[in-house]
């Protein structure tokens, strides 16, 4: 049975995220370079998404377009809800992916890269988001799934169901 995966904000190729700092002041991907971030994303996401899966990139893929070939190499049936960093042409994605949004609602859940605003959210129980990376979600209902927020691990809608219906309960 296929499942569904969602991650944000790879950043693939993207070599001065390497400099980024977390409020603290640690860096925001601790790689000694981008070939190790790259690998090390893949890594983590072919460990959880297998290839009958489906899987939501929800924005900023690549930073160059020679990158973005690396999504060949991921696990899944995957599409791209763009974020502020995927410029290029959308041909330039369909090879990659089978399914290309500004934003997608799946149960009752909205998905965007950046976060809406509160009076947006209206009927839908949450936004699940990325652009933001480390920093915390605005409050309310809100779940960021940028990869330094999840520990590079793509989520599974099953589990962001069960965080969304929390929202409810509060």
């Amino acid at each position: 049975m296929a499942n569904i995966f969602i991650s944000s904000d790879w950043h693939l190729g993207h070599a001065n995220i390497l400099n980024f700092k977390r409020e603290d002041g640690s860096p925001l991907r601790d790689f000694a370079h981008v070939d190790e971030m790259n690998s090390y994303i893949i890594q983590k996401h072919n460990e959880v998404v297998k290839p009958q899966d489906h899987f939501y990139m929800l924005g900023d893929v690549a930073m160059k377009r020679e990158h973005i070939k690396l999504v060949a190499e991921l696990n899944g049936h995957k599409r791209l809800v763009r974020g502020n960093h995927d410029i290029y042409k959308t041909r330039e994605y369909l090879p990659y992916f089978e399914e290309i949004y500004g934003i997608r609602v799946l149960d009752g859940m909205i998905f965007t890269h950046i976060p809406i605003h509160p009076e947006s959210l209206g009927r839908f129980k949450a936004n699940i988001h990325g652009h933001i990376h480390a920093q915390k979600s605005p409050s309310g209902r809100y779940i960021n799934v940028s990869l330094e927020a999840i520990d590079y691990i793509p989520v599974s809608l099953e589990e962001l169901k069960s965080k969304a219906d929390k929202f409810k309960e509060e």
